[in-house]
């Protein structure tokens, strides 16, 4: 397959999975055969020419100039790795929680910790338990793809519990001044309590408390 074939087949999908390509050739030619070796070689080749890039291993968009659709930074931290959702700075900023621009994608994810640079950005992943992989819901983006986020009151939550050795639950000014926290007065600190539960952290019950108590008093002046 040459590339403007390859070009035709692929441009739109939002991202190619050098898996499913090999999963086309014949059952007995695809696993560890002279014609799979071709197609990862040439994968390497498009990727130093410019054609294609390079997420992480197995995983490509087209050129931006040769794909049909423009998926989100959030869409592909998603599929990066699975399972996750995004959540954290990122979250905090698209929700307009934290002034501060985010240019890093931050997720939670039920896997092992871990981070992935490509021509898109940096994708960041934060271990959280199984039992506190929850609170998040599905978006759209400008392409039409699906993606998970946090709700705001997850991401505060998962934001001070992955950051909680710098927090310090009788310090409630920390969340103006060293985070600038804002645009409070829609959250609900009802469900914010709910998801602190779930860490079954006593600390982090009580800087939320706190956090709580900082809602309260910014949403009245």
């Amino acid at each position: 397959m040459n590339y403007t074939q390859f070009k035709h087949k692929y441009q739109h999908l939002p991202i190619i999975w050098s898996k499913d390509i090999i999963d086309l050739l014949p059952a007995k030619q695809n696993v560890k055969s002279p014609d799979r070796q071709i197609i990862l070689n040439q994968l390497y080749r498009w990727q130093e020419q410019g054609l294609i890039v390079k997420l992480k291993r197995g995983i490509y968009l087209l050129n931006e100039n040769d794909r049909k659709i423009q998926p989100s930074r959030s869409f592909i931290a998603n599929q990066l790795y699975m399972p996750s959702y995004v959540s954290l700075e990122y979250a905090l900023n698209f929700y307009g929680l934290i002034p501060e621009k985010v240019a890093d994608v931050t997720s939670v994810t039920t896997k092992k910790t871990t981070r992935f640079s490509a021509q898109k950005g940096t994708f960041i992943y934060q271990h959280v338990k199984p039992g506190a992989f929850r609170g998040f819901k599905t978006f759209k983006d400008e392409a039409g793809l699906t993606f998970f986020m946090a709700l705001p009151e997850k991401a505060i939550v998962d934001f001070i519990y992955l950051n909680l050795e710098k927090f310090k639950a009788a310090d409630p000014e920390i969340f103006e001044q060293s985070y600038r926290f804002q645009n409070l007065e829609d959250l609900d600190k009802k469900l914010i309590m709910e998801f602190t539960a779930l860490y079954d952290s006593p600390k982090l019950i009580r800087v939320l408390q706190s956090f709580c108590a900082f809602m309260c008093r910014e949403t009245k002046s």
